[in-house]
């Protein structure tokens, strides 16, 4: 399946590995935000939301950083790129 079928489905979490002041300036509805400076120490928390996860960020490159890390670990994620991306997919009908 697609990354954007998977965001349309809504059949994920949607991580946003920006900072908080970049969060807080917009964001994907219903995202959570978790900086890529905190995905150690908030392994536990990533785990138990429900997979995969949907990684966004400003242009894909940490967010891809995160995918790596996080697939080293066992957790079911894609890099999803920018979080308008991943608005833009969220906000397509089925």
């Amino acid at each position: 399946m697609k990354i954007e079928d998977i965001i349309k489905e809504k059949e994920c979490t949607i991580v946003d590995v920006r900072s908080y002041e970049e969060f807080m300036g917009g964001h994907v509805a219903n995202s959570i935000n978790i900086p890529l400076g905190e995905i150690q120490e908030r392994m536990e928390e990533l785990e138990n939301l429900k997979q995969p996860l949907i990684l966004c960020c400003a242009s894909g490159n940490r967010s891809g950083q995160a995918q790596h890390d996080l697939s080293q670990k066992g957790i079911d994620c894609y890099n999803g790129g920018s979080w308008l991306d991943v608005n833009f997919y969220q906000s397509q009908k089925i």
